[in-house]
């Protein structure tokens, strides 16, 4: 499918706000972020340390009273110069700092749930640091119509007793937000980024990318708000 078509096929399968999180949770616990080179605050912060970080999204929920703050696709951000996994080129049109998926910075253990109805299609603990720590990919299928969800910086315990090809129900509880420890060194969030092609991946799959291969991918992975419906993305 082409960009559009592909980002009005996701709109037409959710009919209002859809949780990928904790059940308890309403619309109106969240709020958008910026996290962007372009954010004079976050330019304060030491975004390499997690705890840091962390302390940095905790104020800004508090200073809202919300629960989860979420935002991020198509982002260009600084947060990923501390890891050689995304800077490996002196070259900036090469090295990764677009965001693809949407993030959402919540408590730590924190609940996540199958946006759709699908099956495990795998699952991996990506433990280079920066990475996503333990990932889960459910595969989709509507109408002759397959594509991905993945779900990045897990617990470890999310992984376990996981089986390829078991059933998950839409909004049935498929793991946990990881601590700093466990979650690829990042203040506690899910990474939720949908993928119409994987490209023969297991378990894993590029959540930022650099500008010299950005069309391919902002085409391959729209933005998953098509799907969730959060109001102010």
């Amino acid at each position: 499918m082409g960009t559009t078509n592909f980002s009005e096929f996701l709109s037409q399968l959710t009919s209002g706000f859809t949780q990928v999180l904790d059940v308890n949770l309403r619309e109106e616990d969240y709020i958008i972020i910026d996290l962007s080179e372009d954010n004079v605050e976050l330019g304060k912060v030491d975004v390499s340390s997690s705890r840091a970080f962390s302390n940095y999204i905790a104020e800004y929920l508090n200073a809202f009273g919300k629960k989860v703050a979420f935002g991020g696709y198509s982002e260009v951000r600084k947060l990923y110069k501390r890891s050689d996994l995304f800077t490996t080129s002196e070259d900036e049109d090469s090295n990764r700092n677009i965001h693809l998926g949407l993030d959402f910075w919540a408590d730590a253990h924190t609940d996540v749930l199958a946006v759709l109805d699908g099956r495990i299609h795998s699952f991996n603990d990506n433990t280079n640091f920066g990475d996503y720590g333990p990932t889960i990919i459910l595969e989709h299928k509507f109408e002759e119509n397959k594509f991905y969800s993945l779900y990045g910086h897990l617990s470890r315990a999310s992984l376990q007793d996981l089986t390829p090809g078991t059933s998950i129900k839409k909004g049935e509880k498929i793991g946990e937000l990881g601590t700093a420890k466990e979650n690829g060194d990042y203040a506690p969030h899910l990474h939720f980024q949908i993928i119409e092609d994987l490209v023969e991946k297991i378990g894993d799959f590029p959540g930022v990318t650099s500008r010299r291969d950005l069309d391919f991918y902002l085409q391959n992975c729209p933005d998953p708000n098509y799907l969730l419906k959060l109001r102010n993305s």
